[in-house]
Order: structure tokens, then sequence, then C-alpha cells
């Protein structure tokens, strides 16, 4: 059994709003999320990996690559990005977490190759990969940290965001792939079940963390981390 790569991982939130064709002119909090964002995303390319794992929520058995892409029509922008090289007739539509990442990739010069998964296929996807590897972890915290978040107010959304904010700066990933699903969907939280994929895949190695952002200026935890495992 060959031993185990190092891995390094930014966990990012997934709003479309990180996109300016769909935010246009950003605030100073959505400024801040997207330079924490940036900084994850280049810690991640700063190990030069082979290959790229996006893991995002959404998807069943299907692994994304070359000529698969996905539009922001539903948010009110005709625009349609490609998930790594040039579209492709008939190639397979990407759902917003894997979309959202792909566009931080291009932000960030990555010509590398990329693959798209699904939480439950995350862990097989390091094993299949070669060489080194970078993930990029899609999901946000709760949505209903305030009274104008997309949910109702819900007073167990604040902790639930800071139990993962403290796991995320400790590098514990027992306790992420210890996280309650039933209790992520009751609190609107997309970015649990790719948490706790990750949590499950690098669950005892030695982590050396960084939390780059834990904050809600829209009633949405946007939580942003780097881990490198030694």
């Amino acid at each position: 059994m060959r031993p185990p790569r190092p891995v390094t991982v930014a966990f990012c939130p997934q709003p479309p709003l990180l996109l300016p064709a769909v935010s246009g002119a950003p605030g100073t909090a959505l400024s801040l999320v997207r330079a924490a964002v940036a900084a994850a995303v280049q810690a991640v390319l700063a190990d030069r990996p082979d290959v790229v794992v996006v893991v995002g929520d959404g998807v069943d058995g299907v692994r994304f690559g070359p000529g698969d892409a996905g539009d922001l029509r539903g948010f009110g922008v005709d625009l349609e990005l490609p998930f790594a090289g040039r579209v492709r007739p008939g190639g397979r539509r990407v759902p917003l977490p894997h979309l959202v990442a792909a566009w931080l990739l291009d932000q960030a010069g990555y010509l590398g190759t990329r693959l798209g998964v699904g939480p439950d296929d995350l862990a097989c996807a390091l094993d299949d990969v070669p060489g080194g590897v970078g993930v990029l972890a899609m999901g946000d915290g709760s949505a209903r940290r305030t009274e104008k978040a997309p949910g109702a107010l819900d007073p167990a959304a604040g902790p639930f965001d800071a139990a993962v904010a403290r796991a995320l700066a400790a590098g514990d990933a027992g306790a992420l792939a210890a996280l309650d699903p039933a209790e992520g969907r009751r609190l609107l939280a997309a970015g649990v079940p790719v948490w706790r994929a990750v949590g499950a895949a690098l669950a005892a190695r030695p982590v050396e963390a960084r939390l780059l952002c834990d904050d809600a200026p829209f009633g949405v935890g946007y939580l942003v981390a780097t881990w490198r495992t030694r």
C-alpha cells in the first residue's frame, strides 16, 4: 500500500456573487470574502498540483471534465462557462459549486487538469488521481443566520457555523466528518456534505490549517480556510 500523498485543500463558499458578472461592483464585505477565497485558491496552486479536484454537492455518480459546462441564466446573466477546456456539444451540465470553482481556477490562471466530483466520490477520486493533488471544497454555511437571510432566522445557525469554523481553524478532520447532515439540511448549510466528505477522506492525518474568513454578510455563512496534510 502506497503512503498517503500530501493534499492541499481550499475550503470556499459557492455563492454566484463571487462572480462580477452576477454581483457587479462589490461592497466591502463581499470584497473581503473574495480576497480570502482568492488567497485560499492560490495556496492550493502554490503546491503545483498535477490535478485539482473540485468537490461540490448536487452530483450523483458523475465526474466532470473537459467540455462540460454550466451557465448563470438562473441568476439573470446570459453567460455560459466551461468547467475545463472548451464547451463541447453534448457536454454534461455543471452544477453551481463546480461552476464557481471553475471560474476561480480560471481567475487564478490554472491551466492544469481539473476533475469535478460529488461528496460521495471524493475519497475514490483522491485515490485515482496520480501525482500531486489539490482540492477545492465548495460549500456555504447556514443560510439562516439573519432575518434577511434566504431562510428564516434560526438561533442554532450561528453556533453551527461557529463549530465548523473551529474545526476548519484547528484542522480537525474528525469534527468535520461528524457534522450532523440532518441539522445541516435544516439550517440550509449547503457545505455540510462536502465538509463531511473532506473530513472522512483526511481522517487521522495531521493537518496544517488556516481559517481565512468566517462571516455572514448576507445572512449566509461564508467560511474560507486552507488545509495542508503532512
